[in-house]
Parts: structure tokens; sequence; C-alpha cells
């Protein structure tokens, strides 16, 4: 019985592997280096988006700095004036499904969205929500620029696998 199904094209080549492993190298790299306290959220960023596909990489990595965006300042906001309260977080993000319907979002991006709103408003920090809603967002856009770059300069070849049973 097989538990999961998968397109032979879609599974990850030694140059993608190597290609993500460098773009999250940089972005962890870069986002030590201009004193970014949770560099490893650029990481996490680069390695989302170099998995989508190549046509969609550049309207989902904008989709996601948006996202980014909302997430981040409605997670200060909750944060600022409720804390981590369990009714207006549940309020928050059915606020940024409303803000991403009008915004024609697409489930991507209120997903990120709803991440960073989770991620400010849930985890306990010493620094004020606007602070850690900046990091957050300048984490997320650094790691997602730094995978529009790496994906720009190494652009990966498509396989072709050919249907050998069909012969």
């Amino acid at each position: 019985m097989k538990l999961w199904t998968w397109k032979r094209e879609n599974l990850p080549s030694l140059s993608h592997a190597f290609r993500t492993a460098l773009a999250a190298t940089i972005s962890i790299l870069l986002g030590r280096l201009v004193g970014l306290p949770e560099a490893y959220w650029a990481a996490i960023a680069t390695v989302v988006v170099m998995q989508s596909p190549v046509g969609d990489t550049v309207p989902l990595a904008i989709e996601r700095i948006v996202a980014s965006a909302l997430g981040a300042s409605i997670g200060a906001i909750e944060s600022t004036y409720f804390g981590p309260n369990l009714f207006v977080f549940a309020l928050a993000m059915l606020l940024l499904g409303l803000i991403s319907f009008v915004l024609r979002l697409e489930k991507v991006g209120y997903s990120y969205a709803c991440i960073t709103l989770a991620i400010i408003v849930m985890i306990p920090r010493a620094e004020t929500p606007w602070i850690a809603a900046a990091h957050r967002f300048a984490e997320v856009s650094l790691g997602i620029l730094v995978a529009l770059a790496v994906v720009g300069i190494w652009r990966e070849e498509r396989r072709v696998f050919e249907n050998t049973t069909a012969k």
C-alpha cells in the first residue's frame, strides 16, 4: 500500500539541493551581517520560496512580502493592546482573512500572514511588539529577496522524463 503519491518531475535534484543550501546560507549570513536577531527566519523564508515553481516564484514572493507585512502589523497591534489573548488572536486571523480576500491574496499569502501573526503574538519577547514585528518582516523579506536573486542568477534546468513504458 502506497501512503503518498509523487510526480517524478517534482523530486528534488542535486542542483536544487545545492541552490537551496546556498540561498539559505546566504540569507543567514546577510541577516547576521545586518544584525537581525533571528536570522534563521530569513533562511526559513528562503527555503519556502525556493520550493515554488519557477514561473510562480516572483508573484508568490511579492505576495509573501505583502502578507508578512500584514501579519506583522496586525500582530504588533494585537500584542500592544491585548497581549497573547486567544480570542483576540482568532479575531485577528479572521481579520487577516478578510484583508486577504479584499487584496486578492491567495491562500499561500493568507497562511504566511497568519504564521507571521502567530510568531509576533504567541512567542514571548523582551522587545516591544513593533520591534519584534519589524525584525520578523525584515528577516522574512531578506530571505525572500535572497531566494529571488538565487533563482534569477542560477536557473535550474527543467528535467524532462520520458515515459519508457509507453513504447
